[in-house]
């Protein structure tokens, strides 16, 4: 198989929920680079418009639709339109907000189980349900976090729909590798995006960054996409059921001051 062949979604039908900006932006734009016509799916349907009309002019084939995955009926008229007709599904849609455990209200737990695992529950059985009785196969890749390996304060609520996202994932991988169909999931890092870039812009965020892993700059959602698209690509039909983490070494490293004498 050629390099081209092993990266090509030409051919493909990729659906990327949580598509407007950030890494779901990113993602989408190299999915559609690579071949695959691309479904940019969000609630700022204005916002998926503008990216589409992008990513057209350049040649690449994209549409968008709207879906809110906090609501059933949402997702279940998202779905009906693509079941059966799906080769990937990224979800990358998510919330948090950032508390204190004590502090956080049922409505904000709800809010972020409902957008962050509760809707990505629903729209898998639905669109994955239709790749296994389609019987060709498919990818499905979850964006988790880093909370899907470890913990970090003031992310309690978050942490449980990020964790609760890597155990789906090997059980979907399980049940599902039988009818070839591919289920990993992304652990992004410390990923600069318009949602956080205000609490890294102190300087005791970024000092404190330099120590803890081998990379010590921030990573950019353009970093996330590349394994996106080879997470969905024939490259990768060996993979099932990984939480693959993109953070530039976080996870595994850390750096201190000694230094040898010589």
């Amino acid at each position: 198989m050629s390099l081209e062949t092993l990266f090509s979604l030409k051919g493909k039908t990729a659906l990327v929920v949580g598509a407007s900006r950030g890494i779901g932006l990113a993602i989408a734009k190299e999915i559609a680079a690579a071949g695959a016509h691309t479904i940019l799916a969000a609630r700022s349907v204005d916002k998926l418009a503008e990216e589409v009309a992008v990513l057209t002019a350049a040649g690449y084939s994209a549409d968008s639709r709207s879906i809110d995955m906090t609501d059933s009926d949402s997702i279940r008229a998202f779905a009906a339109e693509f079941r059966g007709k799906t080769d990937i599904l990224i979800n990358v849609a998510g919330t948090n907000v950032r508390r204190r455990m004590q502090d956080y209200t049922k409505d904000e737990y709800n809010k972020i189980l409902d957008t962050n695992l509760h809707g990505i529950f629903e729209l898998c059985q639905y669109i994955g349900g239709g790749m296994v009785e389609g019987g060709k196969g498919g990818k499905i890749i979850h964006i988790g976090s880093l909370m899907s390996l470890l913990g970090i304060p003031y992310l309690s609520v978050y942490a449980i729909s990020k964790a609760a996202i890597a155990g789906m994932t090997r059980v979907q991988a399980a049940e599902w590798g039988r009818y070839n169909i591919q289920v990993n999931c992304i652990a992004p890092g410390f990923i600069l995006t318009d949602l956080n870039k205000d609490m890294w812009a102190q300087k005791p965020m970024h000092d404190w960054l330099q120590g803890v892993q081998a990379n010590p700059q921030m990573g950019t959602p353009a970093d996330i996409a590349g394994l996106a698209v080879f997470l969905s690509s024939p490259a990768s039909s060996y993979v099932t059921g990984q939480v693959i983490a993109v953070d530039g070494g976080y996870t595994t490293t850390a750096n201190w001051p000694f230094e040898p004498a010589y």
